[in-house]
C-alpha cells in the first residue's frame, strides 16, 4: 500500500465493511466477504479468520488458502503462528514464517505456498477471540501501515462475530470460572492490612454497540467534550484529595494528571476517528494498543504509567458513552472489598473510606501509582490475584488478609470465627504494642538495641511519632524518581529532604542515595533494563549513579543544601568494592565545596556509610572501614547474591531462609569486623523486622535495626524479653557445630527463656 496512511487504508476497508455489516446475510455469508475485502485493499494473497470455538481456534473464512479446509482447519491456544498470537495477544509480522519457532504446517491448507504472514488477535473484553492473518507468496515484511489497518479491522470484527454469537463468551464476574463453595486465592501484599467485605466490581463493562462511523467530524466533536469532562473531574477530584499531609502521592496524582493532558494519546485517538471509528470505537482501539504494549513491557515502573493511561481510557470511555455509573459513582452501600483487574489512582479516590475495607487487583504492583495512594489512605491491597474477577459475584462476602497474601471468598462460619479472632488479636496486640511506644528497647541484660524504621516517603516520617522508633535508618530517595514523570529538579528533592528532617527533629535520618536501575528503572532515562539477563545484578544503584554523574551530583547538593545545620548522614547502595565508595564520596566532597565557595549554608556534619549487600565488599572491609562513619547490612539483595537466588522467583521465593548458617555465619563474621574497627553496624531489610529473625540478630552481635514501622513493637517486646548475652553464647557455640536447623533451634530457646516471639 505504497503511498497510502493508515488511517486511510482503514477507512477504505471499513467503509465497505460497513454495508457487509447492514446486509441481511448469514454470518458466514458476511465473513466470507470481509476476507475479500480486506485482502482486496491490502493486495495480499491470503486472508484469513480463525474464531475461537471450544477452546480451539477453528478457520472459519479465508481467500487464498484451500475452501476445504474452512471449519476443518483446528488450532489449540499456543499451537502454530495463529495460536501463539491468540495465546500471547500480541501481533506477528513475519517476512518468513517458518522461521518463527512455533510455525506449524497444516497440509490441507495449502498454506506451504506462501511466505510471509502477517497477523493480528481479535480481542473481545481483553481477552483473544480469534485471529486476523494475511499472507503474501513473497518474503516480505508488512508496512506498519497495513498492520494498523488490520488491527482497527480485527476490533471491528469482534463485535460483529460476538454479535452473531460465534465465539466462545466469558464475561468477568459471570462466575463462568466460579465455583459454588469456599475458596482460598493467593496474591501479592501491595499494602498491608484485613479488611472483611462484600464484593463490589470496580467497573461494569462499557458495550460498544457502533463501532463504524456515520459522520467523524461528530465522533471528534464528542471525544473533544468528554476529554473536557474527564478532564475537569480529574482537576475537581485531586483538588478535593485529603491525606492529612503533603506526600508523594500528591505527585502521583500530579503525574496522573499529566497524562490526562497528554496530547499523544489525544492524537492517536483522532487518528483512529480518521480511520472510519465511532468516539468509543476509536477509544477502545487505542486502548487495545495500550494492553498489547503493556504485555511486552517487562519493565514494572513503566507498565505502571501504562496502567494509569489504561486508566484514564476507561474513565473517558465512560465519560463519552454516558456510561458513568462505576461503584464509586453508586455509592457504597454496606461494608466492601473492591475487585479490580487494575485500578488508577484517581479513581480510587472516589470511594468512601468508612466502607472500602480492602482492594483486590489482577494486576499491580508494589510501585504502581494506586498502591501509593492507597498506603496514604490506609486501604489494604493485595494484587496479583488470578482470575479473581471470575471466581466473585457482586455481593459475596470476602475475608482479606493481605500479611498472609490471601483472600477468603465465601468462607465458611469457621473461617469467619478464625478470620475475627486474628483481627481482634491484630488489633489487640497493636494496642499493646502503642503501650510500649515511650518504652525504651533495652535487653535484660541492659543492652540498648537502636530500633529505627525505612522510609521512603514524606508521610513514612510520621511513624516516628507513633512507634517511639529512634530515627530513620534508611530513607529511600528513589521514590520520589519511581513516581514523577519527568527527572525530579534538585530544588523538589530539596524541599523533600528539608521536610523529613524537620518532621524528624533531631532523631537521625539516614538518606540512600538513588538506587534505580535493575527492576527499578525510569522512563525517562535511557536505560534497557528489561534487555539484561539478570537486573538485580546490572546497572543499578552506585555503578548507574556514578556512571550518570549529573544525577548524583544534583542529589548530593540537594541533600547538602537541605541538612544545612545539621548532621547529614548519607549511605550508598550497591557498593561493591571500596573504590566506589571513594567515588561517590569524592563526588559529594566537591559539592559540598562548591557550596562553600558560594558561602551558603552547610550541614554541620556529613557522616558517610555504605550498604553491604554485595558479599565480594565483605572481604575488603580492612580497606574499607577506616573510611566509614557506618555500616549497614541490606539482607534482601545480600540473601540472594549469597544463595545465587532471585528473591523474586516464586519457586525460590521461600527456599533459603534468613536463619541459614550461611547467612547468620556471614553476618557475625561482617559485625565482629566491624565491632573492632569501631564503626557502628546496623541492619536494614525484612530480616531484622521478624521477632525470631532480629533475635538471631542480636544474639550474633547487632545491635541496630532500620525496619518497618509495622515491626517496631513486635520487635521492641522481644527485645526487652531477651537476655542477649546468654543468647550470643549459645549461638556462637550452635554455629561453631554448624546445626543445620537454626530456626528450630532458636524457636525452641525462645521458648524455653519466655522470649516474646510474634
Amino acid at each position: 500500500m505504497p503511498g497510502t496512511t493508515a488511517t486511510s487504508a482503514a477507512r477504505e476497508i471499513l467503509t465497505r465493511l460497513h454495508d457487509v455489516m447492514a446486509a441481511r446475510t448469514n454470518a458466514q455469508a458476511k465473513l466470507n466477504q470481509v476476507v475479500n475485502i480486506i485482502g482486496e485493499a491490502l493486495s495480499s494473497e491470503v486472508c484469513s479468520i480463525y474464531l475461537l470455538r471450544d477452546g480451539l481456534l477453528e478457520l472459519y473464512a479465508t481467500r487464498g488458502l484451500k475452501q476445504e479446509a474452512v471449519h476443518v482447519t483446528r488450532l489449540a491456544l499456543g499451537e502454530g503462528l495463529v495460536g501463539h498470537i491468540a495465546a500471547e495477544v500480541k501481533t506477528l509480522n513475519l517476512d518468513e514464517a517458518t522461521s518463527h519457532p512455533d510455525f506449524a504446517y497444516k497440509p490441507e491448507t495449502g498454506e506451504d505456498l506462501f511466505h510471509s504472514f502477517a497477523g493480528v488477535p481479535i480481542v473481545r473484553r481483553e481477552r483473544a477471540v480469534g485471529v486476523l492473518a494475511v499472507q503474501h507468496a513473497e518474503p516480505r515484511r508488512y508496512d506498519e501501515v497495513e498492520i494498523e489497518a488490520l488491527q482497527t479491522v480485527a476490533m471491528v470484527l469482534a463485535e460483529l462475530i460476538a454479535g452473531a454469537g460465534l465465539i466462545d463468551e466469558a464475561s468477568p464476574g459471570t462466575g463462568g470460572a466460579r465455583e459454588a463453595g469456599p475458596v482460598r486465592l493467593g496474591g501479592l501484599k501491595l499494602v498491608e492490612g484485613m479488611g472483611r467485605g462484600h464484593v463490589v466490581f470496580h467497573q461494569p463493562r462499557v458495550h460498544i454497540e457502533y463501532t463504524v462511523a456515520e459522520d467523524i467530524e461528530v465522533e471528534r466533536q464528542r471525544v473533544y467534550a468528554a476529554f473536557r469532562q474527564m478532564r475537569e473531574q480529574i482537576e475537581r477530584m485531586t483538588s478535593q484529595a485529603e491525606f492529612g499531609t503533603a506526600g508523594e502521592h500528591q505527585d502521583v496524582l500530579e503525574t496522573y494528571k499529566m497524562f490526562a493532558y497528554d496530547e499523544g494519546w489525544t492524537r492517536r485517538i483522532n487518528e483512529a476517528i480518521d480511520s472510519g471509528l465511532t468516539a468509543e470505537a476509536a477509544i477502545e482501539r487505542v486502548q487495545q494498543r495500550t494492553r498489547m504494549r503493556m504485555r511486552e513491557i517487562s519493565d514494572p515502573l513503566l507498565a505502571d504509567r501504562m496502567h494509569d493511561l489504561e486508566d484514564l481510557s476507561n474513565r473517558l470511555l465512560r465519560t463519552v458513552s454516558g456510561q458513568l455509573g462505576t461503584a464509586a459513582q453508586m455509592g457504597l452501600r454496606q461494608d466492601s472489598i473492591l475487585v479490580a483487574r487494575n485500578l488508577g489512582p484517581a479513581e480510587l479516590l472516589e470511594y468512601d473510606r468508612r466502607r472500602l475495607k480492602g482492594v483486590i487487583l489482577e494486576e499491580g504492583s508494589l510501585t504502581a501509582h494506586v498502591t501509593i495512594v492507597a498506603r496514604a489512605m490506609g486501604v489494604p491491597v493485595l494484587g496479583r490475584v488470578r482470575d479473581i474477577r471470575q471466581m466473585v459475584q457482586e455481593g459475596d462476602l470476602v475475608l482479606l488478609d493481605t500479611a498472609q497474601g490471601a483472600v477468603f471468598i465465601r468462607p465458611t462460619a469457621t473461617m469467619e470465627e478464625a478470620f475475627d479472632a486474628k483481627l481482634t488479636l491484630g488489633q489487640k496486640r497493636r494496642a499493646e504494642f502503642a503501650a510500649m511506644r515511650d518504652l525504651p528497647p533495652v535487653t535484660l541484660d541492659g543492652r540498648r538495641i537502636t530500633l529505627m524504621v525505612n522510609a521512603g516517603l514524606r508521610d513514612d516520617v510520621s511513624a516516628l511519632d507513633v512507634t517511639g522508633a529512634d530515627g530513620i535508618g534508611l530513607f529511600r530517595t528513589e521514590f520520589q524518581f519511581l513516581v514523577s514523570a519527568t527527572l525530579p529538579q534538585r530544588e523538589r528533592q530539596q524541599r523533600l529532604y528539608r521536610d523529613v528532617l524537620e518532621a524528624a527533629g533531631d532523631r537521625p535520618v539516614i538518606f540512600r542515595t538513588v538506587d534505580i536501575g535493575g527492576d527499578k528503572t525510569l522512563p525517562y532515562m535511557n536505560h534497557d533494563a528489561h534487555q539484561e539477563e539478570n537486573p538485580a545484578m546490572g546497572w543499578r544503584a552506585i555503578r548507574l549513579a556514578l556512571d550518570r554523574d549529573a544525577l548524583m551530583k544534583a542529589q548530593a547538593r540537594a541533600l547538602l543544601e537541605a541538612a544545612a545545620g545539621r548532621t547529614l548522614h548519607v549511605m550508598f547502595p550497591m557498593v561493591s568494592e571500596p573504590w566506589e565508595f571513594d567515588q561517590a564520596q569524592a563526588l559529594f566532597e566537591t559539592q559540598r565545596r562548591w557550596i562553600a565557595d558560594r558561602n551558603r549554608p552547610l550541614p554541620t556534619a556529613v557522616q558517610y556509610g555504605t550498604m553491604l549487600e554485595v558479599p565480594a565488599l565483605a572481604e575488603m572491609l580492612d580497606v574499607l572501614l577506616p573510611k566509614l562513619d557506618f555500616l549497614s547490612i541490606g539482607t534482601n539483595d545480600l540473601t540472594q547474591f549469597l544463595f545465587a537466588a532471585d528473591r523474586s522467583h516464586p519457586k525460590l521465593a521461600e527456599r533459603f531462609d534468613w536463619l541459614s548458617p550461611a547467612i547468620l555465619r556471614f553476618v557475625a563474621r561482617v559485625a565482629e569486623t566491624a565491632r573492632a574497627a569501631g564503626v557502628p553496624t546496623a541492619v536494614c531489610g525484612e530480616m531484622g523486622g521478624r521477632s525470631l529473625e532480629s533475635m538471631a540478630l542480636i544474639g550474633l552481635g547487632i545491635e541496630r535495626l532500620s525496619i518497618t514501622p509495622a515491626a517496631i513493637g513486635p520487635v521492641k517486646a522481644m527485645v526487652r524479653t531477651l537476655d542477649a548475652a546468654r543468647l550470643r553464647a549459645d549461638m556462637a557455640r550452635w554455629l561453631a557445630e554448624g546445626a543445620p536447623d537454626m530456626r528450630a533451634r532458636l524457636t525452641a530457646w525462645a521458648d524455653e527463656q519466655g522470649v516474646a516471639i510474634s
